[in-house]
C-alpha cells in the first residue's frame, strides 16, 4: 500500500471504532484463522498481513490512541458528496442529495442488516451539507418509502430504497460522485464505520 494512503484498520478487522480490546483480539483470531496462508480454502497472505498490521496497531492502547486521532481527522476531511460551487438548479442538487443519502444508508444497512442506520448529525457531517438542506430530501425519501426510521431513531434505507438506488433514473454521472481518494468515513453510530469507494454500489 502507498505510504501516504490512509488505511482504515477498523475496516480491515470489520470492527466499529468503539470496539473493546477484547473484541479486537477475538475478531482478529477468527479472521486470522480464515485468512492464514496455511488455510487451503480461504487463505490469503496479503489479507493475513493486513490483519496482522491492523491487530498490532489496534491492540496497543498507545498506538491505537494515536491512530484514532488520525482516523477522526481523515473522517472529517475526506467527505464531500458534491461541491457547492458546482451546484446547478435545485432539482439537480436534490438529485445529488437523494443519491448521496441512499448510498451512505445502503452501505450502513449492508454492514448491519437489522440495525444499520445513521443519525441526522452524522449524515450532515458526512454529506458536507447543512441540516436544513437535508430536511426536504429526507422528507421526500421517507414519503416514497425509500428510507425509514429505526427503533433506535436512526434513518435507514428500505428494501425499496435499495432497488431504487440501483435503477437508472437515480444514477449520476461519475464526475458527480466521490473522488477515488475519498474512501473512508466513520460515524458516531456504534454499529460501525462506513467505507465508500467512488460511490460504487453493487
Amino acid at each position: 500500500m502507498h505510504e501516504n494512503k490512509f488505511v482504515d484498520y477498523y475496516e480491515v478487522l470489520q470492527l466499529s471504532p468503539n470496539a473493546t480490546a477484547e473484541t479486537v483480539e477475538r475478531v482478529f483470531r477468527i479472521l486470522a484463522k480464515r485468512y492464514h496462508p496455511d488455510n487451503q480454502e480461504t487463505g490469503s497472505a496479503i489479507q493475513f498481513a493486513e490483519l496482522h498490521s491492523a491487530y498490532e496497531l489496534l491492540s496497543n492502547p498507545e498506538t491505537r490512541a494515536a491512530y484514532d486521532v488520525k482516523y477522526d481527522e481523515n473522517r472529517a476531511l475526506t467527505w464531500k458528496i458534491f461541491k457547492q460551487e458546482d451546484a446547478g438548479d435545485a432539482r439537480a442538487d436534490d438529485r445529488r442529495l437523494f443519491h448521496g443519502l441512499l448510498s451512505v444508508l445502503y452501505i450502513e444497512r449492508r454492514r448491519n442488516p437489522y440495525t444499520g442506520g445513521l443519525g441526522v448529525v452524522t449524515l450532515e457531517r458526512m454529506l458536507g451539507c447543512p441540516r436544513e438542506n437535508l430536511e426536504f430530501p429526507i422528507w421526500y425519501l421517507k414519503q416514497r418509502g425509500w428510507i425509514e426510521r429505526l427503533e433506535s431513531g436512526y434513518l435507514a434505507i428500505s428494501a425499496a430504497g435499495i432497488d431504487k438506488l440501483g435503477s437508472d433514473d437515480l444514477s449520476l454521472p461519475a464526475n458527480r460522485l466521490l473522488e477515488e481518494k475519498s474512501m473512508m468515513v466513520g460515524t458516531d453510530n456504534v454499529d460501525g464505520p462506513l467505507r465508500l469507494q467512488g460511490m460504487v454500489v453493487s
